[in-house]
Order: C-alpha cells, then structure tokens, then sequence
C-alpha cells in the first residue's frame, strides 16, 4: 500500500468539522493514519506497510523531513533518535525507513519490535545542530503525541547524545526515560577546545614536513571547503569525503612511520598531538578530531558566534620534550581566544548542568576516536555536583578497533554492538516501567 497525502482545503475542513471550530480536538481515532497526521500538520505523507501490519510514514513537518514507523500492536509509547553530527554542506535528512536501515544500530527495530513506535526528523543544518535537534524533535513528538502515543523516550549517540542532554534538562516532563550512547554528555565547549588544541599542535609540531594537513592553517577557521566549487561535477557528498582524506591521510602516513620506527620522530610528535589533545595515542583518534575541526570551524563560528574556547595563558607540557623545547613550542603554539557571546551560547546547546528528572543512561567506550571518555566522566560529575545521581546510571565499555586506510587500525567512534545498544535501552526502560535501578553490569 502507498498513499500519497497533503494538507489540502479537504482536509482542513475535516480537521474544522471534527473540532467543531473551537479547541482543537483529536482527530477521529477511525481514519487512517496518514490523514489523522496531515491534519495535524504534517506535509507531503507518504504511508507504506511496515512489518507486521504497521504503518511507515515519511513527511515533513516545519518544511523538514520527518519519519514515523508505527507498530500494529502499539503501546502508546514512543522512541524519538536525535541524529549525529553531519559534515557542514550536508543536507540535512532522515532515512526513509529506520527499521530497514537502523541508524541506532538496532534499538528502533529492537522497540519497534515491542510495540514501541519510533521517529526521526531531520535537524535544520548540518554541523553543530543541537538547538534544532531539540526544537524539531519536540515537534515530532507532539505529532505523535496527538495520534496517540502516551510515554516517550529520547535516545542519540555523539551529538545526538548532546541533544538527549538539552532536552531532558530544558524540557523535564517531556519524556519519560532517555539513553545517550557516545554522547557530547558534558558539552561543546572542551569537545571544541581539544580539537582546536589538537589541531594547533599537529600544525605546529608536523610544520615544513610530508605530513603538513593540507589547507587554511589557521585553527579559527575551516582548513578546506566542504561545499564543491560552482562548476564541479562531484556530488556534494563525494566531495565532502575527499576533503575528508585529504585531511586524513597525512595522519595515517604519519602513524605509518610510527609504526615501523617507535622510537623515531614520528611516533614523539604522535604522542605528542596526541597528549596535548586530550585523545589516544592512536590513528583515528588523532585522525578524528583534526578532521572534524578542520571542516567543521566554520560552521561553529557561524553557529555560535564566535569561538566557545580559548588557550590564551595556557602552558603546555607536551611529553618527551625538555624544558628548552617545551618553551619554544608554548612561544609558537596558535593562541586563541574565546568569545563571551559563543560561551554563552554553547552554555545553552548544550553545557550539562546535571539537573534532570527522568531515569538516564549514558554509555560511552572508555577509548573512543572523536567523543572522549572524558566527556562521560565529567558528566557524571556534574549530576554527582547537583546531587542528581539518583537519575543517572552510567556504563563505560571497552573500545573497538576498526580498519583504516595504510593497512593500520584505528579506535571507532560509537563502536558499540547491537547487544550494547539495544541493552542501554532495555535497562532504561525497565527502569522507567519499574522504578528499579539497573544493575551496574547490565550492559556490557
């Protein structure tokens, strides 16, 4: 089956007859899915059939693509995925099937499973989107919540994690339970300034060698463009991933004569960049965060309004460097300053204050190539500092290696397994349908 729908003058009439011009009333619970939610709002629907016996909605909602999957046994409750971060120049989306395609690596389809419902909606940029992650989904959910559904729960991974965070702290009686999985749990602010610190030393330390990164050396600005130039032929997103190695593979040659000499240059500035970023001795993790930055400085600029950290006044104490050498790279080293303005706004998307009341779990792999561990213990911080632990439980997993290009091996970024995934949410909502705290050995 496959219906296609807009908000048309019928159905406004249908929506005015039925509400009888006055409040607005829910529109009647016999009509088909897809015409209860264009009444609502909702344009251009699409309804397919999805496993059995439910109902597969794509649409827009505020002009951005949304996408609902309803179970024929449906509970009543509802999980909403906050998405990841997106290179600058990426069309923001969703995909058109979330079961089919999972990009929660197996908790939609496992809930969906159980007679949960589950949405997506597309954020309205790319890069840094935490404000309208938290602004679109809240639509979604009060979509979803006029055709029905009761009980929600919030989950996202890397910045869809920073988004769980802003919501259930802005937004407490929203949801019921959420699970951030590799989040941005303590915020944008040291994310942004390690991967700036990382970049000024990589810049600095590989400076007048092969393994120079390409580009704008600058550590305020983007170092390559992520929109193709007018005229070329590439798509947009096959020019984004030869940016992409292009930053990358002066990092993996490095790491490749790291590896065949431990004890040579290589490997003392490896540790290095490393060290003074705050990330693992290890290809990817380096690879991660100067890519990141290099493409992404702009749009955190333009986001924000200015940069949300600053190095001016810090010392550095790179290792295997004597003082000699640790003074003259502390002289050298790109100083940059942080703006009011671009604090004040990161603050807001997001800083955890660690004040929320709903049952929350976080996981996160003690090494992780882009989202530090570190962001998960200062989290837990912060709820410990608001006197809160009593909402949190928090899980830290072992780190998964992936291959990468030069025949090296490099940590992944949110390497869970479909196991640890779909368990963070089991124990969540166990919690929140029992009031039982889960055990500390519940996901693994």
């Amino acid at each position: 089956m496959k219906v296609m729908l807009r908000a048309t003058l019928l159905a406004i009439i249908m929506l005015a007859l039925q509400t009888g011009c006055s409040t607005p009333a829910p529109v009647g619970a016999s009509l088909p899915l897809s015409e209860r939610i264009v009444a609502y709002g909702a344009a251009d629907v699409v309804q397919h059939d999805a496993p059995g016996n439910g109902t597969l909605l794509n649409g827009e909602l505020g002009t951005r693509p949304f996408v609902l999957a309803i179970p024929a046994n449906w509970t009543h409750e509802t999980v909403l995925f906050g998405q990841g971060y997106s290179t600058p120049g990426s069309v923001p989306g969703v995909p058109s099937d979330p079961l089919a395609k999972d990009p929660s690596n197996g908790v939609l389809r496992y809930a969906y499973e159980q007679g949960v419902a589950v949405g997506i909606i597309a954020f309205d940029k790319a890069g840094v989107a935490t404000e309208s992650g938290v602004a679109n989904t809240l639509a979604l959910r009060d979509l979803v919540s006029r055709l029905g559904g009761k009980q929600f729960y919030m989950v996202g991974g890397s910045m869809g994690g920073n988004v769980v965070i802003a919501m259930i702290e802005q937004h407490p009686k929203a949801f019921a339970g959420a699970v951030s999985m590799c989040g941005v749990t303590e915020g944008w602010i040291s994310l942004v300034r390690q991967m700036m610190e990382m970049r000024a030393a990589y810049n600095l330390l590989a400076e007048e060698t092969s393994y120079e990164l390409p580009g704008e050396k600058d550590v305020t600005r983007s170092a390559l463009p992520t929109v193709p130039p007018e005229g070329e032929a590439r798509d947009g997103q096959t020019f984004r991933n030869a940016q992409t190695m292009r930053i990358i593979m002066p990092v993996v040659r490095l790491f490749q004569a790291a590896k065949a000499n431990p004890d040579g240059p290589e490997a003392r500035i490896a540790r290095q960049v490393a060290a003074i970023g705050g990330f693992a001795d290890d290809p990817a993790a380096v690879a991660a965060p100067l890519y990141s930055g290099a493409l992404g400085m702009d749009d955190i600029v333009a986001t924000m309004g200015g940069l949300p950290a600053g190095n001016i006044g810090k010392t550095y104490a790179p290792p295997d460097m004597t003082d000699d050498e640790a003074a003259r790279f502390n002289q050298r080293i790109q100083r940059f300053e942080a703006s009011p303005a671009a604090i004040a706004y990161a603050q807001t998307w997001h800083e955890a204050t660690g004040r929320f009341l709903i049952p929350l779990i976080t996981v996160h792999q003690r090494i992780d190539s882009l989202v530090p561990y570190s962001q998960s213990e200062a989290f837990g911080a912060r709820v410990a500092k608001a006197g809160n632990d009593a909402h949190l439980v928090q899980y830290a997993v072992s780190g998964t290696k992936m291959p990468i290009p030069g025949g090296l091996e490099g940590y992944a970024h949110c390497g869970f397994t479909p196991e640890q995934n779909i368990g963070a949410f089991k124990v969540m909502r166990t919690w929140v349908q029992t009031g039982a705290r889960p055990a500390p050995d519940a996901v693994k």
